[in-house]
């Protein structure tokens, strides 16, 4: 780590400790040459997880892409973005927990309709009619009468 002053590459560590999200550790440095004191942070080094599209096609991951989806989903329901955005960290979560960095679209879109079915029925319909592309009203009604089972 260089000094911002002097840009010496030796200094010492005087305090450490979590930040606020504990996302990652704060230093309070002092440099060996001049004597300044600068914070540095440590983060882990986050790998990117691709999803893989239908047409073999790959995107990074993206919060908001599922966010506009979900709120299309709960649009007029009692739901909270909070809750919307647990349920999409839940997700990354288990990904990065699992070791992927790839994963299909309609893997995550099951992911997406096991945790949407406790939030909120009509919502999971609603994603599912997407996700799963129904062809016709038949599809749709199989769909209803599976959740009814339940």
């Amino acid at each position: 780590m260089h000094c911002p002053k002097c840009g010496c590459d030796v200094s010492k560590v005087v305090d450490s400790r979590s930040s606020e999200g504990n996302d990652a550790i704060r230093r309070r440095r002092e440099c060996i040459g001049c004597q300044t004191r600068f914070t540095t942070y440590e983060r882990r080094e986050e790998m990117p997880i691709l999803v893989i599209k239908k047409d073999g096609t790959k995107e990074p991951f993206s919060h908001e892409k599922l966010r506009r989806g979900l709120v299309a989903a709960t649009i007029k329901r009692s739901i909270d973005l909070n809750r919307i955005n647990q349920l999409i960290d839940s997700i990354e979560t288990e990904l990065r927990d699992n070791g992927k960095t790839e994963i299909t679209s309609q893997e995550i879109g099951m992911r997406v309709l096991q945790k949407l079915i406790d939030i909120d029925k009509v919502a999971y319909v609603r994603f599912a009619s997407v996700y799963r592309d129904f062809k016709d009203v038949e599809e749709f009604s199989e769909e209803l009468r599976s959740l009814s089972n339940e």
